[in-house]
């Protein structure tokens, strides 16, 4: 099985993530950006984006990794990452669905002003980050027309990433 965390920057689909691993038993994390990552370290460049999924190669990479790993290690997956484009969340959910892996979508939403309030206060990434804040509105857009449709929302406003671990595994082993 693979446990999507979806959300914008700032939701905490890391932390998260990481908590969730930890509450369901014979689970690991896979970070789709690694594979962005390694896309983005081939020489000469690939063309110009300011966004590794808009490259048609990650989608299918996204997918055959997970699918090798759970091959190999079977158990579930826990995948923090953003994915803000219906058409790229539908080649990934039925990528993995032609491989019968069966898919928990999860969006950990807060309102804005929180989201704005974490992406400021971020120690690690840096405060107040261009990047992260670019995709405020267009989350904003996703969510209002199809994303919150998708998953089950996990409204993180007001919950520690602990809380938010936790309703997403007891979800989980329902």
């Amino acid at each position: 099985m693979i446990v999507w965390l979806n959300g914008t920057h700032g939701a905490g689909k890391t932390t998260t993530s990481a908590l969730v691993q930890q509450l369901v038993p014979g689970s690991r994390v896979f970070d789709a950006e690694k594979v962005g990552e390694t896309l983005m370290d081939i020489t000469p460049r690939l063309p110009e984006t300011d966004n590794f999924q808009h490259w048609p190669p990650w989608r299918p990479l996204v997918v055959e990794t997970a699918r090798r790993v759970l091959d190999y290690t079977g158990g579930t997956l826990v995948m923090p990452m953003t994915v803000l484009v219906e058409e790229y969340w539908r080649e990934i959910s039925s990528g993995l669905a032609r491989h019968h892996i069966p898919v928990r979508h999860f969006v950990l939403h807060a309102d804005q002003d929180t989201l704005r309030a974490r992406i400021a206060g971020d120690s690690i990434l840096g405060p107040n980050s261009p990047f992260r804040l670019a995709y405020l509105e267009p989350y904003a857009e996703a969510a209002r027309t199809w994303l919150h449709d998708e998953a089950e929302v996990v409204d993180t406003t007001h919950l520690t990433p602990v809380q938010a671990a936790q309703q997403i595994a007891e979800a989980v082993k329902t």
